[in-house]
């Protein structure tokens, strides 16, 4: 479930940083701020990657604590 999670903040971060990125240099238009949409793809993709580096799976849990009884 957590690698879930951290897949849709990764993907969509991504997104997000790359229509930032678009938006700031005049490639597309945007209703949104395009440096804020910079910032929180930005924040985002890091929170992603690093949840999918360091966190193990919860079915990873439940095995190792099943396995320790």
């Amino acid at each position: 479930m957590i690698k879930i999670f951290a897949l849709i903040l990764t993907v969509g971060g991504a997104i997000a940083l790359v229509m930032g990125i678009l938006g700031i240099f005049g490639s597309l238009a945007l209703a949104l701020s395009p440096w804020a949409l910079s910032i929180i793809g930005f924040i985002f993709f890091l929170a992603g990657i690093s949840l999918l580096k360091y966190r193990k799976d919860t079915d990873v849990i439940q095995a190792e604590s099943k396995k320790d009884l």
